[in-house]
């Protein structure tokens, strides 16, 4: 896929450090009422955020920071036991206006972009799959983007990304299920935070931080899946 991609730079940047290796894609939706006040906000010196990539409704795509360059994009944030999500990360926003400001589903031109845009990321870094993340994943306490209408499945059938398949072994004992999501890479000490943030990934239908027959099922299929193969 030819990507266009329009250079807009943002001054909230700095720089990864001598192990700046990049092994995570993180994706977000920025959460404001509209493009503009998002996009001025990640360009706004004060503000202390950003992202490398900027993705608007219509698909177009904007590069505010690059990529040899640490965004402010995660926060506080941990995956599989490591805290330096910026550092190693790219970070991709996508206009929605979020949670807050009337959740929607993102355009058709919009997951083009994300998708070509990915695969474009993957073609130059050696990211694991299972490093594929949304914010709530790296963030469950604080964070609920991309969120539950974000089309992950659409994105692991384009090579980006895990989707797994339900496990036939049922499994909804919390102690265990706590164990598979610190597996996966979760911060659990909030363990209803980290399971909606599993269910916003991988159970959108289903955001409620309690085990159900469904979220055990597939919780336990990407933990196999993981298991398995080198991803």
């Amino acid at each position: 896929m030819s990507l266009t991609i329009v250079q807009h730079p943002s001054p909230n940047f700095d720089d990864r450090g001598d192990n700046g290796q990049i092994d995570m894609l993180v994706l977000h939706y920025t959460g404001m009422k509209t493009a503009d006040a998002a996009l001025t906000r990640l360009c706004d010196q004060t503000a202390k955020v950003s992202a490398h990539y900027f993705i608007d409704e219509d698909g177009a795509i904007l590069q505010l920071v690059d990529e040899r360059h640490r965004a402010w994009h995660a926060g506080v944030a941990v995956w599989r036991g490591q805290d330096n999500i910026n550092q190693r990360s790219i970070g991709i926003e996508i206009v929605n206006p979020g949670h807050e400001f009337g959740y929607r589903a993102f355009t058709e031109a919009q997951m083009v972009s994300v998708i070509g845009l990915c695969q474009n990321v993957l073609s130059r870094y050696a990211i694991p799959a299972r490093n594929i993340v949304g914010h709530s994943d790296v963030a469950p306490t604080r964070k609920t983007d991309p969120g539950e209408l974000f089309d992950w499945q659409r994105l692991a059938i384009a090579g980006i990304g895990i989707w797994p398949e339900d496990a036939e072994i049922l499994e909804m004992d919390k102690d265990i299920v706590a164990c598979h999501l610190d597996a996966i890479g979760y911060d659990i000490s909030d363990f209803s935070k980290a399971l909606r943030a599993f269910q916003r990934h991988y159970r959108g239908q289903r955001v409620t931080g309690r085990i159900d027959a469904g979220t055990a099922r597939r919780l336990t299929g990407l933990v196999q899946v993981l298991n398995t193969e080198a991803i």
